[in-house]
């Protein structure tokens, strides 16, 4: 490349000299920058999640425990429960938003909404991890086999797929299941090390499909979900649990720079979305982003034995919601207002990985 720079350089210097004696030298090269920078401009035609709760649309299954399709969630949007686990959107909804593309149909309503298919589709599942959970809901690997069945039906060619980008949440739910299970702290970053490696063992499998790009979320800051703040009554993070975020984060970020030399020469095909920081950002700045209670849940149980949507066997409500949602950064004990997805999305609008999916 760089010799190829030199031979045309040598080529034009008359024409450079006779622009630059004529004062249009600037203009001329602000118009050739301008078309490299269009040149690599990638605008992906559809968009494919897989992952967790964080991104799930409405493949959640009606009849579970702690339903997102049960109120009061969805009521900010679209104003009655659509499967979403908050108030209103969530994080894939403005990742599609960015992308210029309408959110994918949940794999679910694949059949009911063909129209929708040319968009992408959804394959996350709330409650599922890389590895099998307390859900029983297809853990990522059984979501992968989902998408290449349907690329093997062609309901998506290799155009569509050149076209793509994949989003992949992997949001704790391996962690949340180890702790419940009895995992020793002493084995947490053994287990912590496997969760990242089978993480990029997915990207990798999702790239033989052969996907352009590839973004998978950094872990948000455990330590601050109202679950691990109720002991201190929502006032302050679990450093502990924030530590094991950063080495889970670190791992992560080795694996997918390996990955990228490993499969291409630009290192743009896998990019990793930096949850943590974003997160950290909005609750140790709530007030720019107009949010009052950034560590309080909106929506609560009334005992600890309660959660968000849960009713008594008379219908009655076992929950509160606080006045203003938009107000609050969490909806529930694990997952962010709409406003709180919007707060992390202003920011990584900031960063350079979201502009990498476009490049």
């Amino acid at each position: 490349m760089m010799d190829s720079h030199k031979q045309l350089f040598s080529l034009s210097c008359l024409p450079l000299l006779l622009l630059l004696l004529s004062g249009n030298m600037g203009m001329q090269l602000s118009e050739a920058r301008l078309q490299r920078h269009e040149m690599n401009y990638y605008s992906p035609k559809t968009l494919f999640v897989f992952g967790d709760s964080y991104v799930d649309t409405g493949n959640y299954r009606i009849n579970q425990a702690g339903s997102s399709w049960k109120n009061p969630y969805g009521e900010t949007f679209p104003g009655k429960p659509a499967g979403r686990f908050s108030d209103g959107r969530v994080l894939t909804d403005y990742i599609a938003k960015y992308l210029g593309l309408k959110s994918p149909v949940p794999y679910k309503f694949r059949k009911v909404m063909q129209q929708h298919l040319k968009y992408g589709m959804n394959f996350a599942f709330g409650g599922t991890g890389v590895f099998d959970t307390s859900s029983k809901n297809p853990n990522m690997t059984i979501q992968i086999d989902f998408f290449k069945q349907l690329i093997k039906e062609n309901v998506y060619t290799a155009s569509d797929l050149n076209n793509s980008v994949v989003y992949v949440s992997v949001a704790g739910n391996d962690y949340n299941f180890y702790l419940a299970t009895n995992g020793s702290i002493e084995g947490f970053p053994a287990f912590i090390a496997s969760v990242v490696n089978q993480t990029a063992t997915n990207l990798l499998r999702i790239k033989s499909l052969g996907v352009r790009k590839i973004v998978v979320g950094g872990l948000q800051p455990l330590g601050c979900l109202p679950s691990s703040t109720a002991t201190s009554s929502f006032q302050q993070c679990n450093s502990t649990s924030n530590d094991l975020v950063v080495l889970h984060n670190n791992l992560l970020n080795q694996a997918v720079t390996k990955l990228n030399q490993q499969t291409n020469k630009d290192n743009s095909t896998f990019i990793v979305l930096d949850l943590f920081d974003t997160f950290t950002s909005v609750l140790n700045h709530p007030s720019t982003n107009n949010i009052k209670d950034p560590l309080k849940p909106c929506c609560v149980g009334l005992s600890s034995q309660d959660f968000c949507g849960k009713v008594d066997e008379n219908n009655v409500k076992q929950y509160k919601v606080c006045d203003s949602p938009k107000s609050a950064f969490f909806w529930d004990n694990l997952h962010p207002t709409q406003a709180g997805w919007e707060a992390v999305y202003k920011k990584l609008q900031k960063t350079s990985a979201l502009h990498q999916i476009r490049y």
